[in-house]
């Protein structure tokens, strides 16, 4: 199938010029429009379609220059070659550096502006080919990474619900932790590809629960001293779990189990990491489950009142909670807030009214 072939708009204050290079253009099929001066050329490339613009650069009024900044500024996918009646190579490099696709010394001949206005056409071709290329290929990564994503994600959540239906954690409190995560890691500015990494591995903080044994883990008095030690290996078993892998999601995963019960005042476990020593995800994912967990419903206690809820968290900052870390979550509360109300316990109880 033959390619429709091109739209040129010359531009020239001279009708003898922009008459004789309409004709020649129109003779090599070209569809043709001419214009005697620079704003009426914009005009014409605001209402209509042109591949190309020849251009004279000594102008009055708008001179060829500012119309090519014009056109690459506002019509970016129009070519442009540059005429003119002064051989000056300083104007022609600048023009070049402009993004002119051609510079051509009045008197030309016709074979000569022929040659520069293909040249120009298929410059642009292969530019407007290349940016296509690069948008499509850019889409399917998109789309394939949304793909892998999905799929990380339903692993993760079918991984975790093994240590889940242990210790009655449900799938609804596994989701909103990472949804709570990723919210409060782009305030802090995260980019989007780590805020989405951390809505994956953050659910997988107590996946170390597995390993501890029924009558510790699913005891319904108050522990002792020495099982509340067997409780603390949780974090150990799940960096143990999710460690030895090179993959960014596993990786981080393994960072939160291990220290999303490390407090910044060092008194924390296991290893009584203080302050920045402490992983930033770990940081985050400890503030989100705190306050997932005070204001909804545990075996040994009712859900708190989000206005309660925050009262224990505030004085908590600074202690247990990063300051910066708990600063962003205040700001995100709106948002944590509607996470809430969106991802619901299965069993079908609500959660604490926000107040």
């Amino acid at each position: 199938m033959e390619r429709p072939r091109a739209r040129i708009l010359v531009v020239d204050d001279e009708p003898v010029i922009g008459e004789l290079l309409s004709r020649w253009f129109a003779d090599e099929g070209y569809g043709c429009a001419v214009a005697q001066d620079g704003e009426t050329a914009v005009k014409f490339l605001e209402n209509d379609h042109f591949d190309l613009v020849v251009s004279d650069i000594m102008m009055p009024g708008m001179s060829g220059m500012d119309l090519l900044t014009v056109i690459k500024t506002q019509f970016a996918d129009v070519a442009v070659v540059m005429v003119t009646a002064v051989d000056d190579r300083k104007t022609a490099i600048m023009a070049l550096d402009l993004g002119a696709y051609g510079y051509v010394i009045k008197p030309f001949d016709r074979n000569e502006i022929l040659i520069n206005v293909a040249n120009a056409l298929e410059r642009s071709r292969l530019t407007l080919w290349s940016r296509k290329y690069e948008q499509e290929l850019e889409a399917t990564v998109a789309q394939r990474t949304k793909e892998v994503r999905e799929r990380e994600a339903e692993i993760v959540l079918r991984l975790i619900s093994a240590a889940g239906y242990r210790d009655h954690e449900t799938g609804a409190h596994i989701r909103r932790i990472g949804l709570y995560a990723a919210v409060m890691a782009a305030d802090l500015g995260w980019d989007a590809h780590a805020a989405d990494l951390i809505r994956l591995a953050a659910p997988m903080h107590d996946l170390g629960k597995i390993g501890i044994a029924d009558n510790i883990l699913l005891k319904p008095g108050k522990l002792t001293s020495e099982e509340f030690d067997v409780i603390k290996t949780h974090t150990v078993i799940g960096a143990q779990i999710l460690g030895g892998s090179d993959i960014p999601l596993l990786h981080m995963a393994k960072d939160i189990a291990l220290s999303h019960h490390e407090r910044w005042d060092g008194a924390g476990y296991p290893q009584s990491l203080v302050t920045d020593s402490i992983p930033q995800s770990a940081r985050i994912v400890s503030v989100a489950d705190v306050y997932d967990a005070l204001v909804h419903n545990r075996v040994y206690r009712p859900a708190l009142p989000e206005e309660e809820a925050l009262t224990i968290m505030d004085q908590q900052k600074g202690l247990y909670f990063d300051p910066r870390v708990y600063d962003s979550f205040k700001r995100t509360i709106t948002e944590l807030r509607r996470i809430r109300e969106e991802v619901r316990e299965e069993n079908g109880s609500a959660p604490a009214p926000p107040v």
